[in-house]
């Protein structure tokens, strides 16, 4: 792709994201494209339909997830680094639960669309959890999957209440806590 074609693919992405949480998956694709600065025959070179627009958009963010644990795959202290992937993990599923849920709302079935991407990422955070376990630093009791289920829970139970949002955070140092060997 060209740099302009990336800058307007981004663009439209970043956008999408803000006026979907906003305004619901009903919206108009023209409001995208406007808050995009872009024009519609644009977005639709890029999505030619809506729902392949919420899947980049899921696909884009898993994309990032998946980065970040891949860096953190080869960390000097494989706990610390996935205590951190937690804490980051934690705030990206926060930011984007509004996006998620009306996606979810509107009958879009996001694991269906996005079951490879969804395994890669839980495959690179089991990677983090056995280092993290052969290291000493995490119990062997518990598999990527519960840990990621028990952070999603944190961030659903904290945006669902009347819990502040650093409680998040501390929520999920509760869990890392709980993650460390018993003495």
């Amino acid at each position: 792709m060209r740099a302009d074609a990336v800058k307007n693919r981004r663009r439209i992405l970043e956008a999408a994201e803000e006026v979907f949480a906003a305004q619901g998956v009903s919206v108009p694709v023209d409001a995208v494209a406007e808050k995009a600065g872009v024009g519609v025959g644009t977005l639709y070179r890029h999505f030619p339909t809506k729902e392949a627009l919420f899947e980049a958009i899921v696909l884009t963010r898993l994309e990032e997830l998946l980065q970040v644990a891949r860096d953190a795959g080869d960390a000097p202290q494989p706990g610390e680094a996935l205590f951190g992937y937690l804490q980051s993990f934690a705030d990206a599923a926060a930011m984007k639960h509004d996006l998620f849920d009306a996606l979810a709302s509107a009958g879009i079935d996001l694991k269906a669309r996005c079951t490879a991407s969804v395994g890669e990422l839980e495959a690179a955070v089991q990677h983090l959890v056995m280092r993290a376990v052969e290291s000493g630093e995490v119990r062997d009791d518990i598999s990527a999957k519960e840990i990621m289920g028990l952070i999603m829970g944190i961030c659903m139970a904290t945006d669902r209440s009347d819990l502040a949002g650093g409680c998040r955070q501390q929520l999920v140092s509760v869990v890392c806590d709980g993650l460390r060997p018993r003495p």
